[in-house]
């Protein structure tokens, strides 16, 4: 977790590099400068201040070491694609995290401090210490907020090691899933998601496929009855996968009880309190209980002066740039962001690029480029060991499939797909996307705005 230490021991990079960099703040007084200031180190924190760098350099206006500063106080930087890996007992958790400062090139100036509030009229922001530091221009890649307290008994729940109560959705509770998952021999598995904006939102029924796949190879699979309860009207929110996941779903036995939203948690009677669309609440009973939990936008975001009506950054979802002419040097990606489309680390490769286009564009010109964000986003759906659905949409909920042309419908549950998942993308996302060096469909190469 975060660690607020002194912001000067915390400065990542080469000692001489870090001298130079607290010599020149000290010669602006109190405020510090960046070219480029970056508010996250999640996936598209990285990703974008190394492709921003990388851009400027391209162009033969390299910046300054230094010059691109990222903002985050975390010890541990996450693949959280690889939660669901280690749920269904395919990896280690410690497999999905790396120490933060070592993913920092000498190049780009790590500050491990987290924003308290922002002042978008100055240019400028102050970190949870008071400082304060300025920028020409800003890119915020916060994520979102998990409010595991948003249900009434979970943290307690998922704190106890004999509750089966547990979820993907944490470093801390991953773990955990496969623990329960792999320890039921009879009774009721209810997995959940909730209403409402969440992240990688198949993740919920990702995990649930895995446990009745291992159940079914494992000769449980008749005294194990498995539901998916959801807040949600559907099964997915393109109705092309939905239909084929809702097919599968009758198929495996699975039942299914829709806009469902769970409230809290009786862990002594084994009790899930449901509230369904119309007010009233149901409760059911479980052995197993995986649990998505509520989320939002963080709060230092949150009624802030570059906040949308419902807290999260308000840009423009073609340019990625703020609405608002007056904070036109502010922009945002990934899960902080207003941008109406599922919220994945498949998002964010596709918006980077767009992104760092327009940032340079408008760094150099006054004006954004012509790179505009389809919003591209892919969802992994793992179904089972060694099969997966993969899902790829963009805005108004379209499919744009890459493989269809080669392979056919992408609905098609392929071992090919599950491969990917499980073995590429993980090193793809270490190899190559945090150092900005990976552009969604476009793989390797940037793609070329005209």
């Amino acid at each position: 977790m975060s660690n607020m230490l002194p912001a000067c021991r915390r400065v990542t990079g080469p000692r001489a590099r870090q001298t130079v960099a607290l010599a020149r703040y000290a010669s602006t007084s109190t405020k510090e400068k960046s070219r480029v200031l970056v508010i996250g180190a999640g996936s598209g924190g990285l990703t974008v201040a190394n492709q921003i760098y990388n851009r400027f350099k391209a162009a033969g206006k390299p910046l300054n070491a230094g010059d691109v500063m990222v903002l985050d106080a975390a010890d541990y930087h996450y693949y959280q694609p690889g939660w669901t890996l280690a749920g269904a007992g395919l990896g280690s958790k410690t497999d999905f995290r790396r120490p933060l400062a070592s993913l920092f090139p000498p190049h780009i100036t790590h500050i491990a401090e987290n924003v308290k509030s922002f002042y978008p009229e100055s240019s400028s922001v102050t970190t949870t210490s008071g400082r304060t530091i300025s920028y020409d221009s800003l890119v915020v890649a916060a994520g979102l907020k998990t409010n595991w307290d948003g249900i009434a008994g979970l943290p307690q729940a998922l704190a106890d090691p004999s509750s089966g109560v547990s979820s993907i959705y944490s470093y801390d509770t991953c773990d955990k899933v496969w623990h329960d998952v792999d320890a039921l021999r009879s009774g009721n598995a209810i997995f959940t998601q909730p209403a409402g904006i969440i992240k990688c939102a198949g993740a919920p029924q990702k995990i649930m496929w895995m446990a009745w796949d291992r159940y079914q190879k494992s000769g449980r699979g008749n005294n194990i009855k498995i539901d998916f309860v959801t807040g949600m009207p559907s099964m997915f929110s393109v109705k092309k996968y939905s239909d084929a996941l809702n097919a599968l779903r009758i198929e495996r036995g699975i039942e299914a009880a829709f806009q469902h939203n769970l409230v809290s948690i009786d862990v002594a009677n084994r009790k899930a309190t449901f509230k369904r669309d119309d007010g009233s609440t149901v409760d059911r009973d479980f052995t197993l209980l995986h649990v998505a939990p509520p989320m939002g936008p963080p709060d230092f975001i949150k009624g802030s002066p570059i906040a949308d009506p419902a807290g999260w950054v308000e840009i423009d979802q073609a340019t990625l740039r703020h609405v608002k002419p007056e904070f036109g040097n502010i922009f945002a990606l990934g899960d902080c962001s207003s941008l109406p489309t599922s919220k994945t680390v498949a998002a964010i490769t596709s918006q980077a690029p767009v992104l760092t286009e327009n940032l340079f564009s408008v760094m150099d010109t006054g004006k954004v480029s012509s790179a505009t964000y389809d919003g591209y986003t892919s969802c992994p759906l793992l179904t089972g060991y060694g099969e997966l659905m993969l899902a790829e949409f963009k805005y108004g909920l379209v499919p744009k499939e890459s493989f269809a042309n080669y392979l056919g419908d992408q609905t098609k549950r392929r071992r090919i797909f599950y491969h990917f998942k499980k073995d590429l993308f993980p090193w793809v996302y270490w190899s190559r996307m945090v150092d900005g060096k990976w552009f969604g469909p476009s793989g390797p190469f940037r793609p070329k705005f005209v």
